[in-house]
């Protein structure tokens, strides 16, 4: 019998990152989550608490030393690594925080939880990604091409860069065996959706919200040998909004 193969994902606790959870679990994949919130018991997966790690992306410090945690659960081997947390910190009553009024220090906490975490961790677990050919997932967006009427300047260049670190990541792994690839949802019905995205959606050519089963389907192509020589790639997941 083949040996169960393990997943570690961030920003597990909701919306896509649940999806993914749920995909992966399916798939009889072992699932280590990793997100600010302890475990939630009525989370439905078997050894979800055994297999959650509580961290704060946002502190430099507490990435790193969740490095030690997570290898001291995975056995020396890692078949995928999905970078899914993110934060898109908003202004008074939700406002949109653009490039004039994002103060520096929220720069910092986006920056570090959305792009940094992402290369900290796999360069972390390059050991036991690379022991079993695994496969690197970051999730970045469509704002990270274009001005987003909710999301802000931070989240956005977070993203962008983030885009561009997955390239620099696949040229880097490729020799390890390790690919590396990124996916940019676009409107996907979460929790981190703003109110006014019905107004986008009717623009949309397929006039519709994606569902995070929709995006945890294209994360599990990159994870698995149908996807076996794709790497250093972006795969939009947005309905046709960037055309």
């Amino acid at each position: 019998m083949a040996e169960q193969k393990t997943i570690v994902l961030t920003g597990a606790s909701r919306g896509i990152g649940h999806a993914t959870v749920k995909r992966f679990s399916a798939e009889g994949w072992r699932v280590l989550t990793c997100s600010r919130q302890p475990f939630d018991p009525r989370c439905p997966w078997p050894g979800g608490e055994d297999n959650h790690i509580q961290i704060d992306l946002a502190d430099p410090n507490k990435t790193i030393a969740a490095i030690e945690t997570i290898k001291g659960k995975i056995n020396g081997r890692l078949d995928a690594l999905v970078n899914n947390a993110g934060i898109s910190p908003k202004g008074e009553g939700g406002a949109r925080l653009s490039t004039l009024d994002t103060d520096l220090r929220t720069w910092g906490q986006v920056f570090h939880v959305n792009f940094f975490s992402s290369v900290i961790l796999a360069r972390g677990l390059k050991a036991e990604l690379a022991a079993a050919k695994g496969s690197v997932v970051n999730v970045t967006s469509i704002a990270g091409v274009r001005v987003h009427p909710f999301a802000g300047a931070a989240y956005a260049t977070s993203k962008a860069a983030l885009a561009a670190l997955t390239r620099e990541m696949a040229h880097d792994f490729g020799p390890l065996g390790v690919r590396v690839n990124a996916i940019a949802p676009g409107e996907v019905e979460t929790a981190i959706l703003s109110p006014g995205t019905d107004k986008i959606v009717e623009r949309l050519p397929m006039q519709r919200l994606g569902q995070p089963k929709e995006v945890a389907d294209v994360i599990w192509f990159l994870c698995s040998d149908q996807s076996s020589y794709i790497s250093g790639a972006e795969i939009e997941v947005n309905g046709a909004q960037h055309v």
